[in-house]
């Protein structure tokens, strides 16, 4: 679509690298996200009417469960990564949706005219961008008035495990310094209030809630996926090539990883911070 009247030009894409790439350990955990354990804190915004865009949606399970939401209105899904849009269509295509559609986007630059949306949307997305702050002001300026942005992400640094364990301590060190050097901000929970207001959003509600791995299964599924997200996927290339980390190195972050996961008393949390934010109407 073009662009309306006094929306800026588009600029190159964005400056930070995405840092884990799509591996099929990523994609792993991508998959299992739905709306419900993803995006609770907009669900009772959503009406059946409603016209939403779903940014860095990836393979598209949350874009669908809120395409299903919102049976009288439509989703539009974007993602700067045009194979994984292949997934997301297949995801829509397999439930028998016909309200959604898919595209390629720069958050930084979106290429809609303002006020189109009812629903902005975005789940594990700011703290791998370039320029948090205007990537907001972008979902704003394409969010109807009275609309909502809806933001969720995990604060890395305040997650936590049982027991401690000194490789999982180092894995986080590590994981922290190259999501920096790629030009993101792991710890981007705590941040998004901030970063809101200082993209102008004045009605803002924050809010935060958690992922907890505990069971057996709920232990093997998240430290294996992380095991080989640590050795196999786009991370472990980036760690290597920017002097972060050796091969060795990555390894006994994954063997770290699958002994935690092995141990019975195990648990994990990841907490997020949420922002709800109403355009001024």
């Amino acid at each position: 679509m073009p662009h309306s009247q006094g929306t800026p030009s588009p600029t190159p894409r964005e400056t930070a690298v995405y840092t884990h790439g799509h591996h099929e350990s990523v994609l792993r955990s991508h998959t299992w996200r739905t709306a419900a354990n993803s995006a609770a804190y907009l669900l009772g915004s959503l009406k059946p009417h409603m016209r939403v865009l779903d940014i860095g949606c990836g393979p598209g399970t949350i874009t669908a469960d809120l395409a299903e939401l919102v049976p009288d209105g439509h989703v539009t899904g974007v993602d700067h990564a045009p194979d994984v849009l292949e997934r997301a269509r297949a995801e829509a295509a397999g439930r028998g949706l016909t309200n959604t559609d898919f595209a390629v986007a720069d958050v930084h630059a979106l290429e809609h005219p303002d006020d189109t949306f009812c629903v902005v949307h975005a789940h594990q997305v700011l703290q791998h961008v370039g320029d948090p702050v205007r990537a907001l002001r972008e979902m704003h300026r394409v969010t109807k008035p009275g609309g909502f942005v809806a933001v969720r992400d995990a604060d890395y640094a305040a997650m936590t495990w049982y027991p401690r364990s000194p490789g999982m301590d180092d894995w986080l060190d590590l994981y922290q310094r190259v999501a920096r050097a790629n030009g993101g901000e792991p710890d981007a929970g705590r941040r998004l209030k901030s970063w809101a207001m200082r993209a102008g959003f004045t009605d803002i509600t924050a809010t935060s809630t958690t992922w907890t791995f505990a069971t057996a299964e709920e232990r093997a599924w998240w430290s294996g996926l992380w095991a080989d997200r640590t050795v196999a996927s786009a991370y472990a290339g980036r760690a290597t090539s920017g002097g972060h980390a050796t091969a060795a190195g990555l390894r006994a972050a994954a063997e770290a990883w699958r002994e935690w996961g092995a141990r019975e008393d195990g648990w994990f949390s990841v907490l997020h911070g949420e922002i709800l934010c109403r355009k001024d109407a």
